[in-house]
């Protein structure tokens, strides 16, 4: 874990915490259906962290998810994500997830546009 800050023009970063990713047993995203920034690593204790974004607390649990099945092959729960954005062999998945994020938004939106034209009984 790395703590930043900023000291007039100058940015600062210090090492706060180290983990092993072996001993990672689970990451728990907390809310898979809204956007939200803040997940739980399960080690020995639970740390409850906050991600610069949403799209970052995914590429965060992607990489790890692709480190532990490069070199360890261990069992690692990721709780509480959308598997569409967790994995990369997805039909949603692209190498701009910006592309990605607008089709959705541009899906949901087309339906409830159609919705709104509904008359109502």
């Amino acid at each position: 874990m790395v703590k930043h800050w900023r000291v007039d023009r100058e940015e600062k970063y210090e090492v706060v915490e180290k983990w092993f990713l072996k001993d990672l047993d689970m990451i728990d995203g907390k809310e898979a259906d809204t956007d939200n920034p803040y997940f739980d690593m399960h080690f020995h204790k639970v740390y409850n962290l906050e991600a610069y974004s949403c799209a970052s607390k995914y590429t965060f649990a992607r990489t790890l998810n692709k480190l532990n099945a490069m070199y360890l092959k261990k069992d690692l729960k990721i709780v509480n994500f959308d598997d569409t954005y967790l994995n990369d062999d997805s039909i949603w998945s692209s190498s701009s997830r910006d592309c990605l994020v607008l089709m959705r938004v541009c899906f949901y939106a087309s339906n409830l546009l159609c919705l709104s034209l509904c008359p109502l009984s």
